[in-house]
């Protein structure tokens, strides 16, 4: 869709202040409440034709399971507003927190602690989801936030859903998705473990693992068909591309993409308590021994 979409002036009660993005079939903006002040973004999904109801359903349901959330680390979803016309809704809008900051993708970690210091918030945030008995189901750099401070926000509930939801057509992004998603299984809290481990990945190396359902090319299009996971080879293990890269941390990637649900961690809780332990190795000072000059972790 053209990203020449005029900005109206008004949308609702709201006034629009600046147009932040778009979406496939949606516009971001930050708007302002006429009488509060308040500044929010809102998410405005217009429908154009019978094709586009969808959209308006995604965002309605994107509302549902958000509304039902109260996390530091997820961005806060604070309501929905339905246009209607002749009775008929013609456009859907969600206001939303707004936050000042960039996607992880644009904003990489300065270094490996702070990298682990943005996993485990994420980490968190879907561990609430899971308490909360849904899943992101989307997890991938471009759907988290990061600001100045480092603190995270996980955005896009677009594909979120029940935990135990099969979906009805092949959701997720080429290069993140587990292989239940491509083969259109339950939909479980290891999903989001899965894909998760193949972000933690990406933002280490700057390359995708290969998954189920591989990009075709850089503009995330899926493949015809979907391998079989037993099919899926697992990469060389972070630590052994790059030795910067502390091997427990590695080893936990591994884990978290493991193609047979089975053998990944038992629930995020496990990734959660993993990966503080994993901040406190790493944060450890490191001191010279000054018998024979080597280093050691105290």
């Amino acid at each position: 869709m053209s990203s020449t979409r005029s900005q109206p002036r008004k949308i609702g009660a709201y006034t629009v202040l600046a147009k932040l993005g778009e979406g496939a079939a949606s516009t971001l903006y930050a708007v302002q409440h006429p009488k509060t002040k308040q500044v929010s973004a809102l998410k405005f999904v217009e429908k154009t034709d019978d094709k586009s109801q969808r959209f308006l359903d995604q965002v309605e349901q994107e509302y549902a399971i958000g509304s039902k959330l109260n996390h530091e680390s997820i961005r806060k979803i604070k309501k929905l507003v339905k246009q209607r016309k002749l009775l008929k809704v013609t456009s859907v809008s969600m206001i939303m927190e707004l936050v000042d900051a960039s996607t992880l993708d644009q904003k990489l970690p300065r270094n490996h602690q702070q990298a682990v210091d943005i996993f485990l918030q994420i980490a968190k945030g879907l561990g609430h989801m899971h308490d909360r008995g849904f899943v992101h189901a989307d997890m991938k750099p471009n759907n988290v936030l990061v600001d100045e401070a480092g603190k995270v926000k996980i955005i896009d509930l677009g594909q979120a859903c029940a935990i135990g939801t099969i979906k009805k057509r092949i959701q997720g992004t080429p290069g993140y998705m587990a292989p239940e998603q491509a083969h259109r299984s339950e939909i479980m809290p290891a999903t989001d473990i899965y894909n998760l481990g193949a972000m933690m990945y990406w933002v280490l190396l700057g390359d995708v693992i290969p998954t189920s359902m591989p990009p075709k090319s850089s503009n995330d299009s899926l493949v015809s068909g979907a391998v079989d996971a037993d099919k899926v080879a697992l990469p060389t293990p972070p630590h052994e591309q790059n030795s910067r890269i502390h091997p427990l941390l590695s080893k936990q990637i591994v884990d978290c993409i493991q193609p047979d649900i089975r053998y990944r961690p038992e629930s995020m809780t496990v990734v959660i308590n993993q990966l503080e332990f994993i901040r406190d190795v790493m944060n450890e000072p490191v001191q010279q021994n000054v018998v024979d000059g080597t280093t050691t972790n105290d």
